[in-house]
């Protein structure tokens, strides 16, 4: 929002929020229905091509966040080092907002004016002409309308709002109040209306041209510069005819400089170029990928989790994953395609973001394999080959630390991570399983003065490590199976210890320690106001409204702790999982030690560690609702 935020702020279907698109529905089936209904030589293509063009737009707007996501993630060519936050994401939300105008305008243009309707595909006069519209009064009076938005009355009132954004994405370039948007299609009017009303327009001249102001808005406001140098050096003049990424970054950092829409020209010609535009421009594009400190392993857990990555969908992926969102019934064929993709093409990791924190820089990168694939047996080959062969780039490319997240460390999958270091005792790289701060989240989450728990799931090394660090404590655990309590019994160290294991068909405890593999209906045997501590990766199943019901271990991050504008899965925002918080301790602490196989470390001295640099517990668990 504007700092006085000043009249026409919001768009008029604000209050619709993400059923806005109906206010197209009439328009969208009345041409759909002309152009089935009516004869061939009365079908008017262009209109019909309206709707649909609107969504090609949004599929082009989306390329171009997902690419530039990942490129400013990987660093090569970045411009701006600065972080962006999740209000940032929050304020970019409704970029799809100015595409739904454009339509109005356009259905609206079609029936006022006759002469807009049965457009022939081309026309090369048409097209000239546009181009030199754009090029001479849309450019010059859009210059000085953006310069007029930088006189303090209308920047506190409109044009602050897009400024808010210091660190540009490509649709950051749409992120203005809507009485800004009135004024800038109105100019992009100039050359479309223009054309009309010389009986000189065409389907492709109208389309051509709108992708145009697409395609260098998103280009202007990448954080990376895509435009080589040599391209200027080949043609100088044509530095006064595009921008590039960084020249335009300078506008976001500098605030009175280069103020052009896509053609410097009149920068130039009014001396409001930034000094430094050619020398960014070089030091941007000679940029080299920078290698981090840490790496967290993770995975896609679902098919629309492709969605819910920072490279994805931003405003999915900076809440919680649902995969309940009814909208996403309407991407079904985006989602059949990455999943295509993924299983039969993408056969190596990719980067996901990057995080800074204190000295260190971390990334995540991602497995393109689901939840099912982990557990099918015939896959585990493949997936092993894929996490080995990131566990090597990520050596190759001096990664301290990596951290496997969620069943890139399963017992049966590799071992807890040994698998790797067995067959590759020469790594430096350390890797890490996170079990440790694991159990130290979970022990520290279980209240005071308790004095039994029921441990139910699978069997692990977590599991082992939890139950030996209660008896050590006092506190009883209870095993409903008796097979369960035997191989417990095996596990804890002295004798004495032994005693507070306890073999009961019971389900009075009211803390329940929860791992994977636990029959949910036992769930519903539990007592009124029973608390559930989850030591899996995944969370379990909410079946209760009368229960307590806690997060995965995981852990608050410190407001130190930079570029966090997506959820970590399931998790609320700025709230890391254990496994991943893990690797970054042990970058942090310089531990030069694995922790995967069996290993694990002094749990109390990992969670010294994690509150010394800032990570907190999270609050008192809820409800479910």
């Amino acid at each position: 929002m504007a700092t006085a935020p000043g009249i026409l702020t919001d768009w008029p279907w604000k209050p619709l929020g993400s059923f806005k698109y109906v206010i197209l529905a009439p328009w969208a089936i009345h041409s759909t229905y002309s152009f089935i209904a009516n004869g061939e030589n009365k079908r008017d293509l262009g209109c019909f091509l309206i709707f649909p063009y609107l969504l090609v737009r949004m599929l082009h707007n989306q390329i171009w966040i997902s690419v530039s996501c990942y490129r400013t993630a990987k660093g090569a060519k970045r411009i701006v080092d600065k972080a962006i936050e999740f209000d940032q994401i929050d304020r970019e939300r409704n970029w799809d907002d100015q595409i739904l105008f454009n339509g109005i305008i356009f259905y609206v243009g079609y029936m006022a004016v006759p002469l807009a309707r049965n457009l022939p595909l081309w026309r090369t006069n048409g097209v000239i002409i546009t181009a030199l519209l754009h090029a001479g009064p849309v450019e010059f009076l859009y210059y000085w309308f953006h310069r007029a938005l930088h006189h303090h009355f209308l920047y506190n009132r409109y044009h602050s709002h897009h400024h808010s954004s210091i660190v540009t994405e490509p649709i950051t370039s749409v992120i203005h109040p809507f009485a800004e948007h009135v004024v800038y299609f109105s100019l992009f009017t100039i050359p479309l209306l223009t054309t009309v009303l010389t009986a000189t327009a065409s389907i492709a001249s109208f389309a051509g041209y709108i992708f145009y102001i697409d395609f260098m808005n998103n280009m202007g406001h990448c954080n990376h510069e895509l435009v080589p140098t040599s391209f200027f050096s080949i043609f100088p003049p044509l530095k006064y005819l595009i921008y590039t990424p960084s020249f335009h970054s300078l506008h976001h950092t500098q605030l009175r400089t280069n103020y052009s829409l896509f053609m410097p020209f009149y920068d130039y010609i009014y001396g409001t170029t930034d000094e430094s535009s050619d020398a960014l421009h070089k030091t941007s594009s000679q940029r080299q990928e920078e290698a981090a400190d840490v790496v967290h392993l993770t995975h896609l857990t679902t098919p629309e989790s492709i969605y819910h990555l920072r490279v994805g969908l931003a405003s999915m992926a900076s809440k919680p994953y649902t995969s309940s969102s009814w909208y996403l019934w309407l991407l079904w064929p985006l989602t059949c395609w990455s999943v295509m993709y993924i299983n039969w093409i993408k056969d190596h990791t990719f980067i996901s973001e990057t995080n800074t924190f204190k000295n260190l820089k971390s990334q995540s990168w991602v497995v393109p394999r689901y939840n099912l694939q982990y557990l099918l047996p015939w896959r585990k080959k493949a997936i092993n080959s894929l996490i080995e062969e990131a566990v090597l780039d990520a050596d190759k490319k001096g990664v301290k630390v990596l951290s496997l997240g969620l069943l890139n460390q399963g017992e049966e999958l590799n071992g807890n991570g040994e698998l790797y270091i067995e067959r590759h005792p020469q790594l430096n790289i350390k890797v890490v399983d996170g079990s440790s701060l694991v159990v130290a989240i979970v022990l520290n989450t279980i209240p005071q003065g308790t004095t039994q728990v029921l441990l139910r799931g699978n069997l692990t090394k977590v599991a082992y490590a939890i139950a030996n660090y209660l008896c050590q404590r006092g506190i009883q655990v209870v095993a409903i199976n008796k097979e369960e309590h035997q191989k417990l019994k095996l596990q804890i160290g002295p004798h004495s210890m032994r005693n507070s294991l306890v073999l009961s068909s019971s389900y009075a405890q009211k803390t329940w320690l929860v791992g994977d593999g636990w029959n949910t209906e036992e769930q519903m045997m539990a007592k009124e106001g029973t608390l559930f501590i989850p030591f899996s990766r995944f969370p379990p199943k909410k079946l209760r409204n009368d229960c307590f019901y806690c997060s995965t271990p995981a852990m608050i991050t410190p407001a130190s702790f930079r570029n966090i504008h997506s959820c970590e899965n399931w998790l609320p925002r700025r709230v890391m999982s254990a496994w991943r918080i893990a690797g970054i301790l042990h970058g942090l602490e310089g531990w030069n030690i694995n922790e995967c196989g069996d290993t694990i470390f002094d749990t109390e001295q990992v969670w010294r560690a994690s509150i010394q640099h800032g990570f907190q517990p999270l609050d008192i668990p809820s409800t479910n609702s």
